[in-house]
């Protein structure tokens, strides 16, 4: 074991089998969340669901993360009882809820299976495959955001001063390789709706692999641990301990506040958007599922290139507030243009791609210079949070706008409203990054300045 333990700190080449691993997680989370964008039409034609249903499931996963703030206590517990346990505990709740939700789309469930008949005795309104698939949901958002947590302390922990940056900007990346498999799979498995199942199924069981692919990392990181004795250090001295303290410190810091208050606006203007985006495409330009799916694959493609790019310019080059500005007014210009022009639909979505990577490469690696590391999973569990209450309430005032400007369902919808909503998102971003660009400057704590870099 000492040999083992050796080799899996020795070799820097080890680092980026790490970063694979916990992509592979990443990537298997982001596939369930998108999988359902372009399964909108045939949600509502097999299951009954309004345009407002959809808005709800898809704004469940923030549930807890919002209501009962589970990222900041994820985050919380990541900083009391570490990595491994912690990434396991809630790993495993997304993977159980991604097979709940796949289970209310079962012809057994809907013939009267296990749990039908609680779900259809309460709230009538609401059909039992929904209900069902909202605790799902809510069990899946409840991992989900702590394992994204988790995640970027295991990055932190083995790279930072050596690509930071970078390995942030990679992380992105395997996660938009997810949403681009979603975009495309899910459609093609579906086959019309003669296979949703088997579409939803497949997502869940890749939801499972990552738990398994999770364990993996945790024997990798336990044989780090032996040999360098890291985190049992961590644990003994008492400056390292976690104290409820850490987070009114956080909070306190302007800096950090206007950097989460960019996320929340950043993130409530394209994850909903891309939940409903296959179908606004449907709509404006009459494509089909699979049409749609595989135009908007293309956002998180060129993400998943463009991201690790960025991420390596910021770690030499610095400017990470410039870029945050910048990502966040071609995104107001963006839903502009869908809300007002008939513009070729490619140009847009390459360009809220490259946008995609710019300010997630910025943003988040951003976060360390400004907490101390002990704090790193509160400061991020903190984030997202916060960035769940406008992937919670925006999801659902988008399905309320369409269902309010398209009485009747008519055959087309329109989504001019819904843009603008998510246009005036990113015009909020960039007011926020000129406040945090004057706080840098006024205080000096060098969010612009490149991240130092050690050398491999």
């Amino acid at each position: 074991m000492k040999n083992l333990s050796r080799l899996f700190s020795a070799s820097p080449a080890l680092r980026w089998l790490v970063l694979l691993l916990t992509g592979i997680v990443l990537a298997s989370n982001y596939y369930f969340y998108d999988a359902f964008s372009t399964l909108k039409e045939l949600l509502k034609l097999e299951f009954g669901f309004s345009n407002t249903d959809y808005g709800l499931f898809v704004s469940f996963y923030s549930v807890p993360n919002t209501f009962l703030l589970m990222a900041v206590l994820g985050g919380i517990i990541l900083d009391k009882l570490g990595i491994r346990l912690t990434g396991f505990m809630f790993t495993f709740f997304m993977a159980f809820g991604a097979v709940l939700t796949a289970y209310a789309a079962t012809d057994y469930y809907r013939s009267g299976g296990i749990g039908f008949g609680l779900m259809q005795s309460f709230l009538p309104a609401y059909s039992p495959e929904l209900k069902m698939m909202l605790l799902g949901r809510l069990f899946y958002g409840l991992g989900a955001e702590t394992s994204i947590v988790v995640v970027s302390k295991i990055l932190v922990k083995w790279f930072k001063g050596k690509n930071l940056g970078l390995a942030f900007g990679l992380k992105v990346g395997f996660a938009r390789l997810g949403t681009f498999l979603a975009l495309r799979m899910s459609p093609r498995l579906a086959e019309g709706g003669e296979q949703l199942s088997l579409a939803i199924w497949v997502a869940a069981v890749f939801v499972c692999i990552g738990l398994l692919v999770f364990m993996v990392y945790m024997l990798m990181d336990l044989a780090k641990e032996r040999n360098e004795n890291i985190e049992a250090e961590q644990r003994v001295r008492p400056e390292n301990a976690f104290k409820w303290t850490d987070v009114s410190y956080i909070l306190r810091n302007p800096a950090y506040l206007y950097i989460a208050l960019l996320c929340v606006t950043f993130y409530s203007a394209v994850f909903p958007f891309l939940a409903f985006a296959p179908d606004f495409l449907s709509n404006r330009y009459g494509l089909s599922d699979i049409q749609s799916g595989d135009l908007v694959s293309f956002l998180p493609l060129a993400t998943a290139f463009f991201t690790p790019f960025f991420g390596f310019l910021i770690d030499r080059h610095g400017k990470s507030v410039f870029a945050m500005g910048i990502g966040s007014l071609l995104l107001t210009a963006i839903h502009l243009a869908f809300a007002f022009t008939y513009i070729p639909p490619m140009i847009p979505i390459i360009v809220l791609g490259i946008v995609f990577s710019l300010v997630p490469a910025a943003l988040w690696p951003s976060m360390v210079k400004l907490v101390p590391e002990k704090s790193i999973g509160t400061a991020y569990g903190l984030t997202y949070s916060i960035q769940n209450l406008g992937l919670w309430a925006f999801p659902i005032l988008a399905g309320i706008l369409l269902d309010k400007n398209n009485p009747g369902n008519p055959e087309v919808l329109d989504y001019t409203q819904v843009m603008l909503m998510f246009s005036a998102l990113g015009f909020a971003g960039l007011l926020f990054t000129l406040l945090l660009y004057r706080t840098d400057r006024k205080n000096g704590m060098g969010v612009n300045r490149p991240f130092n870099r050690a050398e491999d």
